[in-house]
C-alpha cells in the first residue's frame, strides 16, 4: 500500500473503531437495556457518532485523501489500492455535507425513537412514537437537501444505502416485478387454500425452536467463536469487525416458521460480513457492497436454500424430533408446502415469497410522500392501512401489526426499504449462477453440505468488500445487469408445481 493511502487508512482506522464502538451501544440497547437508559445511551451514542464524524471530515483527513487519489491513480480500478480512494472518497464527499449539528441531532433523536417506538408497538399506541418520527422526517428531509439530487430529495437518502440508484430507476424495476405478480398472487389465489393448521394450532416450545435455529446457523457455516444469537423485538444482524457479528431472532410459541426463517436470514447476512477478508478489517472496505447486495445473501439462504425440497429432506426428520407431538403425523411435503403457502398478510418478515415485495411497495411509496411533504406524519396509520388494502387486501386491525411493525424508521432509515427487493431481484440471479457452476449444489443440501455453496459465495461476492457497487459486482461476477424476470421465473417456476397452476 502507498505511504499516503497507508497515512488515510490509519486515521480513518480511527473512525472505523469509533463506529464499531457505537454499534456495540446500540446492539446493547436493543437487546439489553432498560428503558430508563435512553438518555445517558443518548448521549454516549451522540459523542461517538460526532467524534468519528469531526475525524472523517477534518482537513486533514481531506488533505491525506488528495494525497492518496494523487498516488493511486494510475492503478488499476479493480485494485485494492484504488478502491479504497474510490470508496473513501464517496463517502468523504456525502459525510462533508452533512453538518455536525445534524449528525449530533440525528444521534440523539434516534435513540429516544427506539425507546419509543418500542413502547407504541408493544402498547399498540402510535401518538406514544409520532412526535419522535415526525423529528426524524424532519432531519431526513434536511438530510437530503444537505446531500443533494438531481431528480428527487428521495433520490439523496436511497444513495447512502444503494450506492448509484435512483428513485426513478427503482420504480421502474418495480413496476416490470409487480406486473409478473400480480397475476402470479391472483392464480395462486384461485386454487385450494395450502393447509398449514399444524403450524398455527400447536405450541412449539420456546427452548426448543431455539436449540434448533443454533443446529442451523452452525450447519450453514456461522462462526459461534465470532458470533452469537440473541432475541430482539425486531431481528437484525450486527457487525464489529469480522471477528465478531452478531445476529438476533424472534420466537413466537405458535409460528415456528418466524424463528426458523428469521435466524437463517440473519445468519445469511452474518455469513456475508464474516466472509470479509482480514485485509480489509478498520478501511472502509470492509462489509458488504451495498444494503441490496446484503440482503441478497440474507434472501438467498432464507429462501432458495431454506425453503427449498432438498433442505427439508436433511433437516424435517431432525425438526419432527425436537417436535414429535406437533409434527408426528405430519409429512414431509404437507411440511413444505406449509411453509412456502402463499397468502397476503401483515407482517412483511414473515411475508411468503410471492407476496414479500408487495409489502415493500407500500413503504417505497409512504416514504417518498413522507419527504416530499405529500404525507403527513399523523396520517401514517391511514395511509398504511390504505395501500395495504389496495396492495394485499388486508387491513391491519391495530397500528403494533400496521404501521409500527418495523423498526426502520426509528432508526431514521428512510430510504432503506427498497433494497430488500433489489436484494430479491440479486438473490435470484446470484442462485441461478451458482447452480450452473456447482453441478449438484442442491443434492448436497440434502446430506445438510452447504459448503460449496458458501466458498462460492466467498469468492464471488464476500471477499471483495465493499470495493463496487452492487451494478459493479453483478456485471463484473455474474454479466448481468439487475432486472425482475430472473426473481419471476424462479417464482413462477416454483409455485406453479406447489399449487399445480
Amino acid at each position: 500500500m502507498t505511504e499516503k493511502l497507508e497515512a488515510l487508512k490509519n486515521r480513518l482506522a480511527r473512525v472505523i473503531d469509533l463506529q464499531h464502538a457505537a454499534a456495540v451501544l446500540s446492539w446493547d440497547q436493543e437487546v439489553n437495556m432498560p428503558d430508563n437508559g435512553v438518555g445517558p445511551r443518548s448521549d454516549q451514542l451522540a459523542t461517538l457518532a460526532s467524534m468519528a464524524h469531526e475525524i472523517f471530515t477534518s482537513g486533514e483527513t481531506a488533505g491525506l485523501l488528495e494525497a492518496a487519489e494523487a498516488e493511486v491513480a494510475g492503478m488499476d480500478y479493480d485494485s485494492d489500492e484504488a478502491s479504497l480512494a474510490r470508496v473513501t472518497r464517496r463517502m468523504f464527499d456525502q459525510q462533508t455535507k452533512l453538518p455536525a449539528d445534524l449528525v449530533l441531532r440525528e444521534s440523539k433523536a434516534t435513540s429516544h425513537a427506539f425507546v419509543a417506538w418500542r413502547k407504541a408497538r408493544e402498547t399498540n399506541d402510535y401518538p406514544v412514537f409520532e412526535p419522535h418520527l415526525a423529528e426524524l422526517v424532519d432531519i431526513q428531509v434536511e438530510k437530503a437537501e444537505c446531500l443533494g439530487y438531481r431528480e428527487h430529495p428521495y433520490d439523496a437518502l436511497l444513495d447512502l444505502f444503494e450506492t448509484g440508484i435512483t428513485t426513478a430507476q427503482v420504480q421502474t424495476l418495480f413496476d416490470d416485478l409487480k406486473a409478473g405478480l400480480v397475476p402470479l398472487v391472483r392464480e395462486i389465489a384461485e386454487r385450494p387454500e395450502t393447509d398449514s393448521s399444524f403450524l398455527e394450532d400447536n405450541a412449539f416450545d420456546q427452548q426448543k425452536q431455539w436449540d434448533f435455529t443454533l443446529l442451523l446457523l452452525r450447519d450453514i457455516g456461522y462462526d459461534f467463536t465470532r458470533g452469537r444469537q440473541d432475541r430482539a423485538p425486531h431481528p437484525f444482524t450486527i457487525e464489529f469487525g469480522n471477528s465478531d457479528v452478531r445476529v438476533t431472532t424472534r420466537i413466537h410459541e405458535a409460528n415456528p416458521r418466524s424463528a426458523i426463517f428469521g435466524s437463517v436470514h440473519e445468519g445469511g447476512h452474518a455469513l456475508y460480513e464474516l466472509g470479509s477478508p482480514d485485509k480489509f478489517e478498520r478501511t472502509l472496505l470492509a462489509g458488504g457492497a451495498t444494503l441490496g447486495v446484503h440482503e441478497s445473501q440474507s434472501r438467498l439462504w432464507e429462501n432458495q436454500v431454506a425453503r427449498s425440497v432438498p433442505f427439508w429432506r436433511y433437516y424435517y426428520p431432525i425438526l419432527r424430533a425436537f417436535f414429535p407431538e406437533q409434527l408426528g403425523s405430519v409429512s414431509m411435503s404437507q411440511f413444505h408446502r406449509a411453509i412456502n403457502k402463499v397468502k397476503p398478510s401483515l407482517i412483511r418478515v414473515e411475508a411468503d415469497e410471492v407476496t414479500y415485495n408487495l409489502h415493500i411497495f407500500v413503504r417505497f411509496e409512504l416514504e417518498q410522500a413522507l419527504i416530499t411533504g405529500g404525507l403527513r406524519v399523523t396520517d401514517i396509520p391511514d395511509a398504511w392501512n390504505s395501500k395495504y388494502e389496495e396492495y394485499l387486501g388486508v387491513t391491519p386491525p391495530n397500528d403494533a401489526l400496521g404501521c409500527l411493525q418495523d423498526i426502520h424508521w426509528s432508526h431514521g432509515t428512510i430510504g432503506y426499504f427498497p433494497t430488500y427487493s433489489l436484494g430479491n431481484l440479486m438473490s435470484a440471479q446470484i442462485y441461478a449462477q451458482a447452480k450452473q457452476d456447482l453441478p449438484g449444489l442442491e443434492d448436497g443440501f440434502s446430506r445438510g453440505d452447504f459448503a460449496p455453496l458458501l466458498s462460492w459465495l466467498r469468492e464471488r461476492i464476500h471477499g471483495h468488500g465493499r470495493k463496487f457497487t452492487a451494478r459493479e459486482l453483478m456485471k463484473r461476477e455474474f454479466k448481468v445487469e439487475l432486472g425482475a424476470q430472473p426473481l419471476l421465473k424462479y417464482l413462477r417456476e416454483k409455485y406453479t408445481e406447489l399449487y399445480e397452476l
